[in-house]
């Protein structure tokens, strides 16, 4: 089951960082108000990998049947392995674009509609966040854990739907 969940694992988190980074780098200003629905949806898509290797285990490997727990750690792996490929892919993509432009490209958003005060306090925030920003051990587990929420609803919807053998069965040869 390593094999599968490293397997899977590395494939989802390509997936899932591999778009989410073409996205960002190529269609920045027309995605716009819907940047977080994309990115959520392309999440789904690459974590769909592990619905794929859970049933595969169920069927080919197993004869049919899988429990529950066994199914909930397979998809927790792949989980683990699709968060660090994931957040590995959207640190590359980052320095392509540079962390301060990337932040500056936020920042006009977060800034925008705030006068004297409230401005001077968002700015300050946000020159925390930049400071912060910068450090790996700070990103990098920040960025796993905007994927890995999701991934873990995936594990779990795919344990819960495929401990049912009638759920999707197997083709049998006639």
């Amino acid at each position: 089951m390593l094999r599968t969940a490293l397997a899977y694992g590395a494939i989802g988190g390509l997936i899932a960082g591999g778009l989410l980074s073409i996205v960002v780098l190529n269609f920045k200003d027309a995605i716009g108000a819907y940047g977080m629905a994309i990115g959520y949806l392309i999440m789904l898509i690459g974590l769909s990998t592990i619905f794929i290797a859970i049933k595969r285990q169920r069927d080919v490997e197993q004869g049919g049947v899988i429990r529950f727990f066994p199914a909930l750690g397979l998809g927790v792996a792949i989980s683990l392995v699709a968060g660090v490929v994931y957040a590995l892919c959207w640190d590359v993509a980052l320095h392509m674009i540079g962390i301060d432009a990337f932040i500056d490209r936020f920042a006009g958003d977060m800034l925008q509609g705030k006068t004297g005060a409230e401005l001077a306090s968002a700015k300050a925030e946000l020159e925390s966040f930049r400071a912060t920003y910068h450090n790996p051990f700070f990103r990098l587990p920040m960025t796993f854990m905007e994927i890995f929420p999701v991934a873990l609803a995936v594990s779990l919807f795919s344990a819960v739907t495929l401990r049912n053998s009638r759920f999707l069965p197997a083709r049998t040869a006639d």
